[in-house]
């Protein structure tokens, strides 16, 4: 998921980008699941606005095209297992050393180096052996983090590697190796949990508790409904108690008076705020939070989410093409002014493989024999 997620950030900016897929099927992706109508979520959301292209590339034939292909490109991505780059002639510096101007991104589980180089990873994998299971979930058991976050992170770092790697070569006019590991990017995303290691305790799993900042988590209110709440710094703490508890002597008492000590007193002082909350229904205390400028969320479902006014009011919604029909996307996170984002279709399998062969003079006939001999 990692290098599909990057280049399709790319083609939101515009860029064109040639997925090369196995003819026998595809990207794995394509087969997660079947929840887009019959199409699988995962390869709806990472793969729009791409050009798909089937080939073999340990036929001699499909190696070839490949090397066409590269020979034109700004960018070339792979995150193939390790080792298979190499045995394709497809590593870094081999494709450099012939190609001046090509920025070549590797993504892999655990980097080009190292005693873990030869391993798969995948993200749960990756998440454990970094340590984020050890601190996600429950005092009684850790849980994965519910989306890809380790594909996520080594996606956007490969995205932002190859910017940076372009803007470079408008300089100097040379391209270069842009290599992106699994482990290093979500390994970045770890360091406030090993710089708070060094006090000689990891923090603890606190389920959806903060483990440092109290209060900062979910809170019953009368009516049996959820609202999460998040207190910064002293002056909120005051005013939550005083305009939204109506019980300004709590902030003052001893087991509450500091964060320290709210943490260290989680137990009674979630008991002390579910006591005033008890009277109130959720809309109760919206409105004593919203009054007091206090942070909160609702505990809202994904349906709630899709539907969330935020996206209306930002006009994140657009309408995309795909191999089952008209589909909703959600616009780039990043607004830039003047420039609308690039948003096109999911592609079917093999969709644009004759057209591209055509590009690079391939004539029918030999398309049409390499369709035969699974080549394409």
């Amino acid at each position: 998921m990692a290098a599909p997620f990057a280049t399709r950030q790319l083609a939101d900016l515009g860029a064109r980008v040639i997925k090369i897929e196995r003819p026998d099927g595809g990207d794995f992706a394509r087969g997660y699941d079947a929840a887009v109508n019959g199409m699988s979520s995962y390869f709806v959301w990472l793969n729009r606005t791409k050009e798909s292209m089937t080939l073999d590339l340990k036929r001699e034939e499909g190696a070839a095209i490949l090397n066409r292909l590269i020979a034109r490109a700004d960018v070339f991505v792979q995150n193939l297992a390790p080792g298979a780059a190499d045995r394709l002639g497809l590593s870094g510096d081999a494709l450099c050393a012939r190609h001046e101007r090509l920025i070549v991104c590797s993504v892999s589980g655990y980097g080009s180096a190292g005693p873990y180089a030869e391993k798969k990873a995948y993200d749960l994998l990756v998440q454990s052996e970094v340590g984020l299971l050890s601190i996600t979930g429950t005092e009684a058991e850790p849980a994965r983090v519910g989306i890809s976050v380790a594909d996520i992170a080594a996606g956007m770092y490969a995205y932002s590697g190859i910017l940076a790697a372009l803007l470079a070569r408008a300089s100097t006019g040379r391209g270069t190796t842009v290599d992106v590991s699994l482990f290093d990017a979500l390994g970045e995303w770890m360091q406030q949990p090993a710089y708070f290691a060094e006090s000689g305790a990891a923090p603890p799993r606190s389920g959806p508790n903060h483990p440092s900042i109290a209060p900062y988590g979910p809170f019953r209110t009368g009516d049996g409904r959820q609202i999460y709440l998040g207190i910064q710094n002293a002056r909120e703490w005051t005013r939550f108690c005083s305009a939204v508890l109506e019980r300004p002597a709590l902030a003052d008492d001893p087991q509450f008076a500091t964060n320290t000590a709210r943490v260290r007193n989680r137990g009674a002082l979630h008991a002390e705020i579910e006591r005033a909350f008890a009277a109130l229904t959720l809309e109760d205390v919206i409105a004593r939070l919203d009054l007091a400028a206090i942070a909160f969320a609702r505990m809202n479902t994904v349906n709630d989410f899709v539907a969330h006014p935020q996206l209306a009011a930002r006009d994140s919604w657009r309408t995309i093409g795909s191999p089952s029909g008209p589909l909703r996307a959600t616009r780039p996170p990043a607004h830039i002014g003047g420039v609308d984002p690039h948003m096109g279709d999911v592609p079917a399998l093999g969709q644009h493989t004759d057209g591209i062969l055509a590009e690079l003079d391939v004539d029918r006939a030999t398309i049409a024999r390499w369709r035969t001999e699974g080549i394409v």
